[in-house]
């Protein structure tokens, strides 16, 4: 902004009239596509670079394209890991340098002045993702630009219009995935399977539901429904495998052994393991119902997925396909399994219980990983790892009897 309020004579041959960055101007360009599918990358790039090209001063050209083809609500940490073969055969004609982690890593180092693009949400639709990214290349001592942004005025015009734009693209996010989620909602209820087929099924095309529309991509995946697997020994092997587990109690390293020792009897497709046996146990769809958002798959790290409570999970209003097991075999199944977890009856998380039952309070599990369980023993929250060893149960023992 140009102030009105000169010196009263002429003060511009002073070597500090004006502030001069040593550095030489070094602006690149920045972009993303939310999906290689849904848009065409092969053109809306090179559109992005065009508008974004209108903010370089005269003869002046970018010195690096960094750009992503994936969702904008992910956070930075798990942005640009697609690998580099897939970014060549999309034919973009616009070279790519690399992507957002690799600007964050390269702004200083490269002396980049300026980052342009074509609007806020091409660096990400979360707020503070966004935020995030500017203010680290900020202190890497680059500015960012959008496109977008009206020229001259206020400093406090152009911020007011820059969040303005950050907000209404994190609550485009959050109006995408409220009708995301509605629609694999409904998905589910129709009866229609999500995902690979567990190990008793295949998956068959409903030749009874309403046709996918066609979009400007072509017709939309036929929905599916579960049906038995052609080969009827792998319904036996489900059935056995959840009575081994609900009736004699027995852990996953004693039901791969029997199941392994008559291959005839419980085919597997190379070998029986501890995930598949567990997996089976633990899916509800073995009970004849659909079932969806028992995982989130969005927690932030690459190629890691959480259990959701079973509060959260989706079920449909009826058996939609035949079932291995009934409701209340899976129900059961799942208590021994927890009880298993814990260490059998007498175990170290029964031993806690009692011991918090002494002094009045409860212990309620509030979420847990594949190792670590987290509980509430009163108004204390405690993560124990899974099993609960004897030395760590004994420990909270004596803090609550301390405590009391």
């Amino acid at each position: 902004m140009n102030l009105p309020f000169g010196p009263p004579i002429d003060l511009s041959n002073l070597s500090n009239f004006v502030q001069v960055d040593a550095r030489p101007r070094r602006s690149v360009f920045v972009g993303r596509v939310s999906t290689k599918d849904n848009q065409n990358p092969s053109s809306s790039i090179p559109r992005q670079v065009a508008l974004a090209a209108q903010r370089l001063e005269e003869g002046e050209e970018f010195a690096a394209y960094f750009w992503d083809v994936e969702s904008g609500m992910l956070p930075t940490e798990a942005r640009g890991l697609a690998p580099q073969e897939m970014y060549e055969a999309l034919r973009v004609p616009t070279r790519r340098d690399g992507g957002l982690q690799d600007l964050l890593a390269h702004a200083e180092p490269m002396g980049i002045t300026h980052v342009l693009a074509e609007r806020a949400d091409r660096v990400a639709r979360a707020m503070l993702t966004s935020l995030t990214t500017e203010h680290q290349l900020q202190q890497a001592g680059a500015e960012v630009v959008y496109a977008n942004e009206p020229q001259g005025g206020t400093e406090s015009g152009r911020l007011r219009t820059r969040r303005y734009g950050q907000v209404e693209a994190e609550v485009y996010r959050t109006v995408m995935l409220e009708m995301s989620m509605g629609g694999q909602y409904q998905h589910a209820l129709g009866g229609w399977n999500h995902g690979y087929p567990p190990y008793p099924y295949i998956a068959v095309v409903d030749e009874n539901a309403p046709p996918p529309p066609r979009g400007r991509f072509g017709e939309a995946r036929p929905k599916k429904k579960l049906a038995p697997h052609p080969d009827p020994r792998r319904y036996d092997a489900s059935r056995e495998l959840c009575r081994l587990r609900r009736e004699e109690h027995l852990k996953s390293g004693d039901i791969i052994s029997i199941l392994s020792a008559d291959p005839e009897r419980y085919p597997i497709d190379g070998q029986w393991t501890h995930n598949l046996v567990e997996g089976l146990i633990a899916n509800p769809k073995l009970t004849g119902y659909q079932v969806y958002n028992r995982k989130a798959s969005r927690t932030g790290r690459p190629g890691f997925s959480q259990w959701n409570p079973i509060s959260k999970w989706v079920w449909s209003p009826g058996p939609v396909h035949e079932a291995v097991v009934s409701l209340a075999e899976w129900k059961q199944a799942q208590e021994v399994t927890a009880g298993l977890r814990a260490g059998a009856e007498g175990g170290p998380l029964l031993r806690i219980q009692a011991a918090a039952r002494q002094q009045g309070l409860t212990v309620t599990k509030v979420d847990n990983t594949s190792s670590h369980t987290r509980y509430r023993i009163g108004t204390r929250h405690v993560v124990l790892p899974t099993p609960i060893p004897d030395a760590v149960a004994q420990q909270i023992i004596e803090d609550l009897e301390r405590a009391a």
